[in-house]
């Protein structure tokens, strides 16, 4: 039960527009499982256990944040048995911990029974629905028959949308890493090298620097294929390089060029042009200004050049999840509505800017940027090493 002589602790995210947000989507109550919000909503909080793996045994883990809207000292927090040691360093701001569930089952029991001793019969529950497994929805189903069970998904991003001055500067380190990441391995590479030696070299240098690595996109040579290959980048030949590296949990995402030896004049002026989109595009960003002034700041450069048809371009919210609010087009790769495409831009938000040229002759040539949207314009993360870095081994 609810222990209401412990002293409260300051949430650390904006509670009254969680509030407003739930009233919005006519949700009473909140229970986040993702381990992103789960990590938003303690303030910093991931399991060191299950960080890489969720199976365990028979089930697997599931953190379960519970919270009462309007009702900050009623929030409670469930998890597996192994975060009992961190709780023990790090105390939880919540008024009600139990570290004491082996599965996904038991803990929603748990805490569908904390909910219904605390205020009887919830009427309407916001969940996690894509990070809901079957059985914990059936247990909490079974456990509150009578309440409507909503998808929290919408309230949670927007919660998230506006990045605090921490959460910005974990960004930026995120970006700032995954740029020294790649110098070092084009540093320390060149022709000869798979697309394979390449991503584990990458996997080495963003580990070693304190990221926990996501992902490599590679590309070398004519071929567009991104997967890490036994694939030689060979002399003459430029190397795209799209990585993933999250620092405690927030992601950079950066893509850069290479070239084993001098580039060509063709390349030059190629990447010289992705470098033109992605600076138009980065021109109207500042708080205030609607969302799609990105996509009209960059369209008339893309139907400008001959090459047009072989061009991608893309923007879209980062964070501690890729491809998070704003939701800036429906046309993307990712399936959203363009929600903040005729909204205003906020500070705080946080914009991946991409531009792709899928050249039928020269391979994959692109720039990436993560760009945060501050009161009077932006800042671009990670700012460095934009045209063709060479390969420092002959």
């Amino acid at each position: 039960m609810l222990d209401v002589s412990k002293p409260q602790a300051k949430a650390p995210f904006d509670t009254a527009r969680l509030d407003s947000l739930m009233d919005d989507a006519g949700i009473d109550v909140l229970i986040a499982t993702s381990k992103h919000n789960v990590q938003y909503l303690l303030g910093g909080h991931r399991s060191f256990f299950f960080e890489n793996m969720d199976a365990m045994g028979i089930s697997r883990y599931l953190p379960v944040f519970v919270y009462v809207k309007g009702a900050l000292d009623k929030a409670a927090y469930f998890g597996h048995g192994m975060e009992t040691y961190q709780t023990q360093l790090k105390p939880f701001w919540v008024s009600e911990v139990s570290t004491k569930s082996g599965g996904s089952v038991d803990v929603m029991q748990k805490a569908a029974d904390y909910l219904r001793g605390l205020i009887g019969k919830p009427g309407r529950i916001g969940a996690e629905l894509a990070f809901l497994p079957a059985d914990s929805a059936a247990a909490l189903r079974k456990a509150l028959p009578q309440a409507e069970v909503k998808d929290a998904l919408f309230v949670l991003e927007r919660l998230r949308a506006r990045k605090t001055p921490e959460e910005l500067e974990k960004l930026r380190l995120a970006s700032e890493l995954v740029i020294d990441s790649m110098l070092a391995v084009i540093g320390s590479h060149g022709a000869g090298a798979t697309k394979a030696e390449l991503t584990e070299a990458l996997r080495r240098e963003e580990t070693a620097r304190g990221l926990v690595f996501d992902y490599c996109l590679i590309a070398a040579g004519s071929s567009l294929n991104r997967a890490p290959s036994d694939q030689r980048w060979e002399k003459g030949d430029p190397l795209s390089i799209d990585s993933g590296g999250n620092y405690h949990g927030y992601i950079g995402d950066l893509a850069r060029m290479a070239v084993a030896g001098e580039p060509d004049a063709e390349l030059v002026d190629l990447l010289g042009e992705v470098e033109a989109i992605q600076q138009a595009a980065f021109k109207p960003i500042r708080a205030g200004v609607e969302g799609g002034a990105i996509y009209a700041a960059a369209e008339p450069l893309l139907k400008k050049s001959k090459l047009h048809n072989h061009y991608e371009f893309l923007a879209h919210g980062m964070g501690l999840v890729s491809h998070e609010a704003p939701r800036l087009t429906a046309t993307g790769p990712v399936p959203y509505d363009a929600y903040d495409a005729q909204r205003p831009l906020e500070a705080g938000m946080v914009v991946s800017v991409e531009t792709t040229l899928l050249h039928p002759r020269r391979g994959f040539i692109k720039l990436e940027d993560t760009v945060a949207v501050t009161p009077n314009g932006h800042e671009v993360y990670g700012n460095r090493a934009r045209g063709w870095n060479r390969a420092g081994r002959p």
